[in-house]
């Protein structure tokens, strides 16, 4: 059958997880308004996962069960393949290998897999003709793949950034909330299921780094290097961090950030402090969110549920819609080909205002010491915030920098480490102007 006729779409899900059942779902519950939209019929055919007898409350006996993905892949049975193992690779990619070579359409949610090896799949789908679709891999339900490959299309991006992983979202809005610190309210992002019983690839900013690499690519025509994101999670944002963040009219994200700038392409995930009245810091819970900033169409901003069943399905059926209305465009928006490569910015030449908290003992000459290591690193200080004390106990003391070289914070603050009269590691969260 041809891909291009009136005759279903056949779809070989690989991986029956929530997002799995959630296309299974929408599937099901929408093929009326599937086949009006695209004009054939959109069906599941096939499916595959690990364990055939898991009760997953659907019905699957419809489909064509295959124990391996890479034997669905290059089944007779589909003409699209859903990859929603996850993982960058084993399985997942072998199985995708599998249909790009044998001339399948391939619609994946799996930002892992796109993060380090999306160049080479979209050169491999190109060279056949295939598509290559994964706007649930990046925020959710968000459309935002979609919209820089297409909507925005006639842009030249200066930058984009986000909140983009739910969870880190969650923790830091409920520590603001609360007052409480990070590994109480990840206990409870836990017992509600907003974090993994393992939340490191969440809480160390690995998925955020995943999808900024991608987002990146998309950006810039360059090609995905996820080795060149500079990677930091919340671990060490404390409440007393979110509480002088309020103070000093902030409010802290995690953020992914991608920018041209005069070193090359920067890719950065971290904590960052922004001002309470931006569009970012208004977003809270487990919602993502995604800001471009194009040269004729200045700056759009993208909200929604990162993550969950239905709006991850969501996303990956829309990919769909396309392969079945014929669209099939270059994964990246420029021919793999025509990727070109930048030159990654070196982290220590970042340039920003940055929040600094110290812990020190309150002796005399102690702000007197620092301030003479700021000085001879030509570090200058636009605002200073020191808390009172109980005797003999250590103080905080909050420095809001101007605008400052990354490279000269460092050393200013090894040398302030090395001080008698400091007493833990200075806190460094970067200030944000969004």
């Amino acid at each position: 059958m041809s891909r291009t006729d009136n005759g279903p779409l056949r779809l070989g899900v690989a991986g029956l997880g929530t997002v799995g059942g959630g296309v299974i779902r929408l599937v099901t519950a929408q093929a009326d308004l599937l086949a009006a939209r695209c004009g054939r019929p959109v069906q599941v055919t096939a499916v595959s996962a690990r364990d055939r007898n898991r009760d997953r409350g659907l019905d699957l006996s419809p489909y064509t069960w295959h124990d391996d993905p890479v034997a669905l892949a290059g089944s007779d049975d589909i003409d699209v393949l859903v990859e929603l193992i996850g993982g960058d690779d084993g399985p997942a990619k072998d199985a995708v290998d599998t249909a790009i070579a044998a001339g399948k359409d391939v619609v994946t949610a799996n930002k892992a897999l796109i993060a380090h090896h999306g160049t080479a799949l979209a050169t491999a789908a190109e060279a056949r003709g295939v598509a290559l679709n994964f706007e649930a891999a990046v925020a959710g339900g968000i459309p935002i793949v979609k919209a820089m490959r297409e909507g925005l299309a006639g842009n030249s991006f200066s930058r984009v950034y986000g909140i983009l992983n739910g969870t880190c979202n969650y923790i830091l809005s409920a520590m603001r909330d609360s007052g409480r610190d990070f590994a109480d309210v990840l206990d409870e992002a836990q017992a509600l299921g907003y974090a993994e019983a393992d939340p490191a690839f969440d809480v160390d900013g690995v998925d955020a780094a995943h999808k900024l690499a991608i987002l990146t690519s998309l950006a810039f025509g360059c090609p995905v290097n996820l080795d060149a994101v500079h990677i930091e999670g919340i671990r060490h944002v404390s409440a007393i961090d979110i509480e002088f963040a309020t103070e000093l009219g902030y409010r802290i994200k995690l953020l992914g950030i991608a920018r041209l700038t005069d070193h090359g392409v920067e890719q950065r995930v971290h904590p960052c402090m922004v001002a309470e009245a931006s569009a970012i810091a208004q977003v809270g819970g487990v919602f993502n969110a995604v800001v471009a900033e194009g040269n004729f169409v200045d700056r759009v901003v993208f909200e929604g549920r990162g993550a969950g069943e239905g709006p991850t399905a969501s996303a990956v059926i829309g990919d769909v819609v396309d392969v079945a209305r014929g669209i099939r465009l270059p994964a990246f928006s420029v021919a793999a080909k025509d990727l070109n490569a930048i030159d990654p910015a070196p982290m220590d030449r970042h340039t920003g205002p940055y929040y600094v908290r110290l812990s020190v003992l309150d002796v005399p000459g102690v702000i007197a010491d620092i301030s003479a290591i700021l000085r001879d690193q030509q570090l200058s200080i636009g605002s200073m915030l020191q808390r009172g004390r109980d005797p003999g106990e250590p103080v905080p003391v909050v420095l809001i920098t101007h605008e400052s070289e990354e490279a000269a914070l460092a050393r200013a603050m090894a040398q302030i480490s090395a001080l008698d009269s400091v007493v833990e590691e200075p806190k460094i969260i970067r200030i944000e102007s969004l």
